[in-house]
């Protein structure tokens, strides 16, 4: 199953792609948003490229299960992507996955400049490890 992940963001959405069958996630790109509002021209780009069988989007809750701001709007833009596109989707709970971007940037030695060289499209890797290992281990 060929996998396509976004860590969606008012201004940056992260794209990251995968395959069960591999079990191998690769970080793509990262797309320009305005307002939570993103570039459909890429994305149909990277969709018609990866041909995904299952898109994932990051569902932001706090660190409780609830709900954050940015949830609502992570599900509208996930509803989007099912309704343009036709294609599956299932939400991933990215609870600390930012964190743990930023975490393996610092690793590699990132300068921390995160706008410069931004870690969303990793972030968008980490939701496709967390699916591969959840679908590995059900």
């Amino acid at each position: 199953m060929q996998l396509l992940a976004f860590d969606f963001g008012l201004r940056q959405i992260g794209l990251a792609t995968g395959n069960s069958k591999t079990g191998i996630a690769t970080e793509l790109t990262v797309v320009n948003a305005k307002n939570g509002k993103p570039d459909w021209v890429e994305i149909q780009k990277l969709i018609q490229e990866w041909q995904p069988d299952l898109c994932l989007v990051g569902l932001p809750l706090n660190m409780d299960g609830t709900e954050s701001e940015l949830s609502n709007k992570s599900r509208r833009f996930a509803n989007q992507v099912e309704g343009r596109f036709g294609l599956k989707i299932e939400m991933v709970d990215e609870r600390l996955s930012s964190f743990e971007a930023k975490g393996r940037a610092r690793e590699k030695r990132h300068k921390g400049n995160y706008k410069a060289a931004p870690v969303d499209a990793l972030a968008a890797k980490i939701l496709v490890e967390q699916w591969l290992e959840s679908a590995a281990n059900p």
